[in-house]
């Protein structure tokens, strides 16, 4: 492997003028700065970035954390931070939490020792949790002072319910999401502000929880603890083709004895039939937008605007009536 003291040898300079032309500090003449640039490509010279973290207390590195990587939300959010990332040239470490407080706060601390750039967080992660680093929240806004990019689902929620009130619905299940993501708690309230309006008989399904591997299981609980039910508002897609997958097993019809609406607009959802009508949120902007923040943070960049909202719009497809 190519060392420092290898470059400095094929290109006549110290090993002093190699580091300042790698780290752009300090003065270098331009013909020993092309000699070092001539000799990095032919010897195919890569900085030990660990090192030079470690050296500069900072790094061309991000952190990710994600709830549920398994959840086809992420990975598209995730797109979009990594795409911004690579425009700015730095690399993306993904932090997998799954909702645990210790996996959480082991991944902060990692990120702190090795000098990442800056943290992006899908994860409603805690206060005290959050370093001195830049730190901007996806999804996921909780104190007045966080830097957020996130989505209105108060109107996603209601976007939802009037869907289903144009419908005639007449007995609503409407599916909660976990109390402790706000996002949840808004749409919620979006789908109750609605019905509440409309008179519509509505009963709410407390699921807790958005984990993939639990979709299928909360569906069956779904049927078994209610009863003449018509139209189900379900807190994303996954648990939405869940339920789907489940009324056709009890061999319910879709929308004819049952509709169902969903949230988020996974890529998968328009290639089910029926296909499914759902609220559409910008995965990628979210993800692109908050990692642009967050290199502007990093650059210390003036930001005016430290919570930006974005909207969500309504996906006619075959699910509701």
């Amino acid at each position: 492997m190519t060392t420092i003291k290898d470059v400095a040898e094929f290109a006549g300079v110290s090993v002093a003028t190699v580091s300042r032309t790698l780290n752009n500090s300090g003065y270098v003449g331009e013909e020993s700065r092309k000699k070092v640039e001539r000799a990095i490509k032919t010897l195919e010279y890569y900085p030990n970035e660990v090192a030079r973290s470690l050296f500069q207390k900072t790094s061309k590195m991000i952190g990710l954390l994600l709830p549920d990587i398994s959840n086809p939300y992420f990975p598209l959010l995730a797109k979009g931070v990594e795409d911004c990332a690579q425009e700015k040239g730095y690399m993306v470490i993904l932090g997998n939490v799954e909702d645990n407080l210790e996996k959480e706060s082991t991944y902060v601390k990692f990120f702190s020792q090795y000098n990442v750039s800056g943290v992006l967080s899908a994860s409603a992660i805690q206060k005290d949790a959050k370093s001195s680093i830049p730190f901007v929240l996806l999804d996921r806004a909780m104190e007045k002072e966080d830097y957020s990019i996130s989505t209105d689902d108060l109107l996603g929620g209601k976007l939802a319910a009037r869907a289903i009130e144009e419908t005639k619905a007449e007995n609503v299940i409407v599916m909660a999401g976990p109390k402790k993501v706000p996002g949840a708690n808004d749409r919620l309230t979006g789908n109750l502000q609605v019905l509440n309006h409309s008179n519509i008989n509505y009963k709410i399904f407390e699921t807790n929880t958005y984990q993939v591997d639990k979709a299928e299981k909360i569906a069956r609980n779904l049927f078994e603890t209610f009863e003449n039910f018509d139209s189900v508002i379900a807190s994303n897609d996954v648990f939405a083709l869940a339920v789907m997958k489940e009324a056709m097993r009890r061999k319910y019809r879709i929308p004819e004895d049952l509709q169902i609406i969903g949230y988020d607009d996974m890529p998968f959802s328009r290639y089910m039939f029926p296909g499914l009508t759902t609220i559409a949120q910008p995965a990628y902007e979210v993800g692109y937008r908050g990692a642009k923040m967050l290199f502007n943070l990093i650059e210390k960049k003036s930001i005016t605007q430290k919570k930006v909202i974005l909207k969500p719009e309504f996906v006619q497809r075959e699910t509701l009536r």
